[in-house]
């Protein structure tokens, strides 16, 4: 095994450049003042919520192997449609089985960021069932998927978080969401899920990259402006 296998876009890059194309109006909405509300609410700056953004971006590329499972045959080069999505598997050599790793951007990133904002907002218990929350159903809507390890549909992830987190707490809606939606995720469809991994033919699972780092980057979006619109205070 060569360490450069292990990194690679977790989806086709058609539909990776839609991520980037959102975040690039993100960005522009940023810059007209539109949703300083949004990333304030969250407790951080919006230069600190854009770099939070591109480190996602960049580190979706990257995959950090932490455990090997032995197994059948494995996928190389392929792509994968799930869902209307299209997940990359990546290409791969003298490969041993499917590799358990973590992805930097989807799963690294939103963990420590969830960790500041519990400590910060001091979110503990409603954090706490916020994330439970969105990890059964995200757990019940996760699908096994050949050559990719775990899936959930794109946008499931950002609606039942922001739902959640406005239902918990208006005014703290934005934190829970993040919170919620990156820590419910990563828990409910990777992680509990690994027992599945084995015996799909995939060569890197990765826990936060294909499958769902679409949900996670999206939640990061959606999910918060979608709390931040509805924790908005009511003007006079």
């Amino acid at each position: 095994m060569e360490m450069s296998q292990f990194h690679y876009l977790p989806m086709t890059p058609g539909f990776f450049s839609i991520l980037v194309a959102i975040f690039a109006i993100l960005f522009l909405l940023l810059q007209l003042g539109a949703l300083r509300y949004a990333y304030l609410s969250l407790g951080v700056g919006p230069g600190t919520a854009m770099w939070l953004l591109v480190g996602s971006l960049i580190g979706s590329y990257f995959n950090v192997p932490i455990a090997v499972l032995p197994g059948k045959e494995v996928m190389s080069n392929r792509v994968v449609d799930f869902f209307g999505m299209q997940y990359t598997v990546p290409v791969v050599q003298n490969w041993p089985g499917t590799v358990i790793a973590v992805n930097i951007g989807g799963a690294v990133i939103p963990t420590l960021m969830s960790i500041y904002l519990l400590i910060k907002h001091e979110l503990w218990a409603k954090g706490l069932i916020a994330t439970a929350i969105v990890a059964l159903v995200i757990h019940w809507m996760a699908s096994p998927v050949a050559g990719v390890g775990i899936a959930v549909p794109v946008f499931m992830p950002a609606v039942i978080t922001a739902i959640v987190a406005v239902v918990l707490s208006r005014p703290q809606a934005a934190s829970l969401a993040y919170i919620g939606g990156g820590l419910g995720t990563l828990i409910g469809a990777d992680i509990t899920n690994l027992d599945k991994v084995r015996g799909l033919g995939a060569p890197v699972a990765s826990i936060g990259g294909a499958g769902t780092f679409d949900g996670i980057f999206l939640t990061g979006i959606l999910a918060v402006l979608l709390a931040s619109l509805y924790a908005r205070p009511r003007e006079a």
